[in-house]
């Protein structure tokens, strides 16, 4: 900005009387100025003018051109918004009307007719394909199962799957045109409506239109990860769920905007220019670096802001220095000792701001705490947590279920040495779908969840799905004269109890070969594992490629479908174990007390039968007793417990499913605490530990006073109780143990009678008289010894991750367009 000096004014001249010829004299300075050595000189007056005509013109000048920036800026926002409104309205206007030539398709089907939108996507798809409609009808009912070739929407699969699979690219290059997109979202609302409701042979195109008609989850699922780049498999349920968030549905807008977005991501990786820092076959993947939002590196309770870049192997960090930019650091992400979690960071070691993650690679010196200023929340900082955890999870992706390097069967496969670089390329895309929402603002979901290697490595039965991932990325036909052609083996999976070399390959959908060298990890021997492979096969489906299948799923989606099952059931429980959770002291013992009020009802019940209040069911009870003792049927008591426990389980189970028992059945019911202040809550704390203490030093006394005993502290004590312990182990010898279990119970039910009541009242209290006089076992505390070294380290500060429930939708993203690279930051 240009800064504005005040004029340096001189002294004034002389000021003269018009219509004076007499010069008069100014009055007499102070004695201070007549003596100063300070003489005034003459002044120009037209060199004072020419000055404040000069400083006159700079304000102007910068009052302009501050107007002149604010005008620049609202006439930028305002194209954008009138681009944005164009693009919309050129979407409106394009749903409006599709250019199909002509209808050649039969819209009666097996099942009933076709829907207008399966015979727009079909006739679409068709025409790209270079046939009609009829045609690609007719090569279907050929080419599938009798149970298949009568079915819609297994009709518009077909078309839509024929001509995807003639793209081999990571990202489709038709994603560029506006009526690709449109197109693909049709043929969502085909797949999830392919018939027509009213069976009405006579609709037209004259009023059909998408407008304010919602995709739903399953349509997209099933046709999003067909077109490469814009979804995988096994994120495409979190992928919709963060896209739609509350709305019913997908919109064309929404659609259109996130394949807008996606294309800038990509548009700007190809068009950066990276820097002579960077090593050579790295690509840029995203840049942190904003005056709004910077990016701060913590090294011994300093920050220093910086550039943060993000490639496929690695971190770079340029530091803002007062000289300029420091030369940039470089973390590699592909080590197999890389990590990466959330962290707190703060002045002075308070870890006051948790915003920040700590990545390692390999060794304590290369680990980096960075901070992701964001004011709006954490939300940054998870996604910038997703992007660094997904390239660290692909490289050990690649360790764990692909070959070497070196490895030489990779020539054996073909096109098993690209799959290192398929692999790496489907984390990238998975990063720039990540950065598509958040620079549009739908991440109603867990970033962790949006990215794939990352995710899977922590889901359940997720091992299996990344095997299939990697039969994907590395399969391929065997080279006929190789020598492992003749190890082929006509079983899916064969599990081998020896080295990883003696398991047979594993084939593809399309007959691609996986070797069995490759599998060394651990989780090809599991049992779930085994039992997938051996029912992998297609049964019904026309395969067009390995990962696209008519009428059926491939090996990914079918992993992906037991996956989702297991994920359901372990949110499920989770979800109960939080909803069982209490917060408190008070409320976990009143939760506890509720549990055990059962136990607590049967011994308050034997209690009574103790005391002989109702006789009769003393009696009875004791007969069973002696019956079951005398009879020597104790052996039958555990057993028949356990038959009569599965015997209520059931019954209960029965009387559940009957609806007999109630909704509420089953539920624990507490009463919540009163409200209480800060105080109150300290002194109940300090009441609790208090008890706690004093219930620790009465145990601790005695166990101390055990000590003593065993360890002879009191001979005399210790003879007695060797002499009682010696007398049981006789009478345990000698008598049968029936009559002993016979004299004890009696004892027991007789304790409370009259005619014993004093004599068990002085033999306990002789018990306690002993055992008070028994002393306990000296403790010995030595002072304590510190280490001074020890004593100055800081302890590593535990970061728990916590799942929250984030609403991100009214945050700021503070991302720009670099016109020099077009890459943005994030």
């Amino acid at each position: 900005m240009l800064q504005l000096q005040p004029p340096r004014f001189l002294p004034l001249p002389r000021c003269r009387i018009p219509g004076s010829s007499s010069r008069r004299r100014r009055a007499r300075p102070p004695a201070l100025a007549v003596r100063s050595q300070w003489k005034l000189p003459d002044v120009d007056t037209d060199a004072v003018q020419e000055r404040v005509r000069s400083w006159l013109s700079r304000a102007q000048g910068a009052v302009v051109g501050a107007a002149q920036a604010a005008r620049e800026k609202g006439k930028r926002k305002e194209d954008a918004e009138g681009r944005k409104k164009q693009r919309k309205e050129e979407v409106e206007e394009q749903a409006l009307d599709f250019a199909v030539p002509e209808i050649t398709v039969e819209r009666r089907v097996g099942r009933g007719w076709l829907s207008m939108d399966a015979v727009v996507a079909i006739e679409q798809f068709a025409r790209l394909n270079g046939l009609t409609g009829r045609k690609v009808q007719r090569i279907f009912k050929a080419l599938a199962h009798e149970h298949v070739h009568s079915d819609a929407r297994s009709l518009v699969e077909y078309c839509c799957f024929r001509y995807l699979s003639r793209d081999n690219s990571d990202f489709h290059p038709n994603l560029t045109e506006l009526a690709f997109q449109r197109l693909i979202f049709v043929t969502m609302l085909a797949w999830e409506d392919p018939y027509d409701e009213d069976n009405d042979p006579h609709s037209s195109l004259d009023n059909y239109s998408i407008l304010g008609r919602f995709v739903g989850e399953d349509a997209f699922v099933r046709i999003a990860p067909a077109v490469a780049g814009v979804a995988d498999v096994s994120t495409a349920h979190h992928l919709f769920r963060a896209l739609v968030g509350t709305e019913k549905g997908l919109t064309l807008d929404l659609w259109t905007t996130y394949l807008g977005e996606l294309l800038k991501v990509h548009h700007g990786r190809q068009t950066h220019k990276i820097g002579d820092n960077f090593l050579s076959g790295e690509q840029v993947l995203c840049i942190g670096s904003s005056k709004k939002r910077p990016v701060l590196k913590w090294e011994q309770n300093t920050a220093w802001p910086g550039h943060l870049t993000l490639t496929n192997k690695a971190l770079y960090f340029e530091a803002i220095g007062l000289a300029g930019m420091k030369k940039p650091l470089r973390l590699d992400l592909t080590d197999h000792n890389s990590r990466v979690q959330k962290a707190k960071v703060g002045p002075f070691g308070s870890r006051l701001f948790d915003s920040a993650v700590s990545v390692s690679s390999g060794s304590v010196s290369s680990e980096w705490t960075l901070e992701f200023v964001d004011f709006g929340g954490e939300m940054r900082r998870d996604v910038w947590l997703a992007f660094i955890n997904e390239i660290i999870s692909v490289y050990k992706f690649i360790r764990e279920y692909g070959p070497r390097d070196d490895d030489p069967t990779i020539r054996h496969v073909y096109g098993a040495h690209k799959g290192k670089k398929r692999a790496v390329s489907s984390a990238t895309n998975s990063i720039a779908r990540l950065q598509s929402l958040q620079f549009i603002r739908r991440l109603h979901e867990d970033p962790a969840k949006l990215v794939q290697f990352s995710y899977l490595l922590g889901a359940p039965y997720g091992d299996v799905v990344l095997q299939t991932l990697a039969v994907n990325f590395w399969g391929g036909s065997l080279i006929t004269n190789s020598k492992v052609a003749n190890e082929r083996s006509p079983q899916r999976h064969k599990h081998s109890e020896g080295s990883s070399s003696g398991r047979s390959h594993v084939h593809d959908i399309d007959g691609s070969v996986y070797l069995g060298k490759w599998m060394t990890s651990p989780s090809w021997a599991s049992s779930h594992s085994v039992s997938f492979w051996r029912g992998s096969s297609v049964k019904h489906g026309v395969i067009l490629s390995k990962f696209l299948v008519v009428a059926d799923k491939n090996l990914v989606e079918k992993a992906m479908v037991a996956c989702k099952e297991k994920s359901k059931v372990v949110e499920k429980t989770h979800a109960t174990i939080v909803a069982a959770t209490v917060e408190g002291i008070p409320s976990n013992i009143d939760l506890f007390k509720e549990l055990v009020l059962p136990f607590a009802i049967m011994a308050e019940n034997f209690d009574k039968l103790k005391r002989w209040e109702n006789p009769c069911s003393t009696i009875c009870f004791l007969l069973v007793a002696y019956t079951i003792i005398l009879r020597n049927m104790l052996f039958y008591i555990f057993p028949f417990t356990l038959m009569a426990m599965a015997l209520s389980m059931l019954a209960l189970k029965g009387l559940k499913e009957q609806g007999r028992l109630g909704r509420s059945f089953g539920n624990v019911t507490i009463r919540d605490q009163p409200p209480s202040n800060t105080i109150q809550k300290i002194v109940a704390l300090k009441e609790a530990m208090a008890s706690v203490e004093n219930y620790l030093q009465h145990l601790n006394v005695s166990l101390l006073k055990m000590r003593t005993i065993f360890l002879a502290g009191q001979p005399e004590v210790t003879t007695h109780v060797a002499l009682v312990l010696l007398a049981s182990s006789a009478v345990l010898l000698v008598v049968p143990f029936k009559y002993i279990m016979a004299c004890f119970t009696l004892d027991l039910f007789t304790r409370e009678l009259e005619f014993r009541r004093e004599t068990v009242a002085a033999f306990i209290s002789f018990v306690k008289e002993r055992w008070e006089s028994i002393h306990a076992a000296p403790v010995i505390v030595l002072p304590y010894e510190g280490d001074a070294e020890n004593s100055n380290k800081a302890l590593p500060a535990k970061v728990t991750r916590q799942a929250e429930s984030k609403d991100v939708q009214g945050q700021r993203s503070d991302a720009y367009v670099n016109s020099s690279n077009g890459l943005r930051t994030s």
